[in-house]
C-alpha cells in the first residue's frame, strides 16, 4: 500500500546560516484532506524552525563591568548609554554603583571592588599621589557646574572667619575648589575649618540641618534643592578662581587598562555615544525623564538641569573631552592645598583609548 504522504526536505546556506526548504508531497489523488494538508504545513514550519535554531551562532557574551559614580546630573550621558541599549550594542553589561564619598570610590577602585570611577578627577591624581595606586583619567565629562552655597545670614565672605566649611573630603577634589574661592576673597585655609560630610546630597543635608556649616560647593539639582531651603547661591566657583576646571572625568587603574584595552576602549565609546544622544535637543524630553528617574526631582527641576547640561559651550563636553586648561587647574589646585609638586598632566592622564573609541566612531 502506498503511503498516504511523505515529507521532502533538503538544506542549503545563505548568509552563514543553514536553512532547511521542506515540503509534502501527496501519494494518491484525493487522499489528503484539508484539515491533513494544515497539520503537515505546520509540522514542516516546525521541523524548519528547529533547524534554523539549532545552526544559529550564539550570542556574544557581554562583558560585565562594575563602574561607581556620584548621584548628579553630570551622570546623563551614562544614563543615555544605559537606557538606549549603547553598552549593550558594545557588548557591555555595566552595574552602576552610587558612591557615599570620594574615599569609598577611590579605595573601591584600588581594591578592585569596580573598575572605572567618574568622578572630580582630583581622585585619581590624589590615589597616584598619596596611595600609590597608578590611576589614569581615560575619558572627560564636565566642569562641574559648581556654586557658592551659603547660609542665609552671611552677608560677605569675611562672616566665614573663624568658622567651619562642609566639604566632601577635606583633601580633594572640590574641597581645593572652595579653598581656593575663598583664597580669592581674602580666607587662606586656617581662617576656617573643614568638616568631611560626604558627596553633594549629603552636603546639601548637612547645610540645611545644621547652621553652623557656613558653606559648601554644590551643583545642581542640589544647589536647587538648597535654594528652596533659604540658602543664598553665590555665584560659579569657577568663575571666582578664574579660567578652566576639569570637574568629572573616569578613571581606572592603568594594569586594569592595559589587561582589558578592547573593553575599556568599548565602554568609552558606548558612553561617548551616551553623550551625543544627550546633547541632541531632539532627545530633549527623554533625556529629562532620565534625570527625573535618576535624580528623583520634579520634571520642572530635570528640565533646569538639562538646560544647563545641553549649553553648546558650558554643558557637557563634546565627546566626553578632557579639557588639557582645566586639567592643568587641578593639578595646581592639588599642589597648593595638598602640597608637594606634581608631574605634568602626561602624568596622569592617558588618552590612547579615547582616541580609539573615538576612531571607531
Amino acid at each position: 500500500m502506498q503511503p498516504e504522504f511523505e515529507i521532502l526536505s533538503r538544506s542549503y546556506m545563505t548568509n552563514g546560516y543553514r536553512v532547511w526548504s521542506t515540503r509534502y508531497r501527496g501519494m494518491g489523488e484525493g487522499m489528503l484532506s484539508w484539515a491533513r494538508r494544515v497539520a503537515v504545513r505546520s509540522a514542516c514550519i516546525l521541523v524548519m524552525t528547529a533547524a534554523v535554531t539549532a545552526f544559529a551562532p550564539a550570542a556574544k557574551a557581554e562583558t560585565k563591568l562594575t563602574a561607581m559614580i556620584f548621584r548628579g546630573m553630570q551622570n546623563l550621558g551614562l544614563l543615555a548609554a544605559q537606557s538606549q541599549g549603547l553598552l549593550a550594542k558594545h557588548g557591555l553589561d555595566v552595574e552602576f554603583k552610587i558612591a557615599r564619598g570620594s574615599e569609598e570610590a577611590r579605595s573601591g577602585l584600588a581594591a578592585g571592588h569596580h573598575q572605572i570611577v567618574h568622578n572630580a578627577i582630583d581622585n585619581s591624581i590624589a590615589l597616584v599621589e598619596t596611595a600609590g595606586a597608578d590611576s589614569i583619567v581615560v575619558v572627560g565629562g564636565d566642569s562641574g557646574y559648581n556654586s557658592l552655597i551659603v547660609q542665609p545670614d552671611l552677608r560677605s565672605y569675611e562672616d566665614m572667619r573663624g568658622k567651619t566649611v562642609a566639604v566632601d573630603a577635606p583633601n580633594t577634589g572640590f574641597a581645593f575648589l572652595l579653598y581656593d574661592a575663598l583664597k580669592q576673597k581674602g580666607l587662606k585655609p586656617g581662617d576656617y575649618t573643614p568638616k568631611p560630610v560626604g558627596a553633594s546630597p549629603r552636603r546639601v543635608e548637612a547645610l540645611i540641618a545644621d547652621k553652623s556649616l557656613v558653606t559648601a560647593v554644590l551643583n545642581p539639582p542640589f544647589s536647587f534643592h538648597a535654594m528652596e531651603a533659604g540658602l543664598q547661591n553665590w555665584g560659579s566657583v569657577i568663575a571666582v578662581i578664574g579660567g578652566a576646571y576639569q570637574a568629572t572625568g573616569g578613571y581606572v587603574l592603568r594594569s586594569w587598562a592595559e589587561a582589558n584595552a578592547d573593553t575599556l576602549v568599548r565602554y568609552i565609546r558606548a558612553y561617548v555615544e551616551g553623550v551625543r544622544w544627550a546633547r541632541d535637543p531632539a532627545n530633549r524630553d527623554g533625556a529629562i525623564a532620565l534625570l527625573v528617574d535618576h535624580l528623583k526631582v520634579s520634571p520642572a527641576i530635570a528640565a533646569r538641569c538639562y538646560d544647563i547640561l545641553s549649553d553648546p559651550v558650558n554643558g557637557l563636553a563634546t565627546d566626553a573631552q578632557v579639557s588639557r586648561k582645566g586639567l592643568e587647574a587641578v593639578l595646581r589646585l592639588r599642589a597648593e592645598y595638598a602640597g608637594g609638586h606634581l608631574s605634568t598632566p602626561d602624568k596622569y592622564v592617558d588618552l590612547t583609548y579615547y582616541e580609539k573609541a573615538l576612531a571607531g566612531l
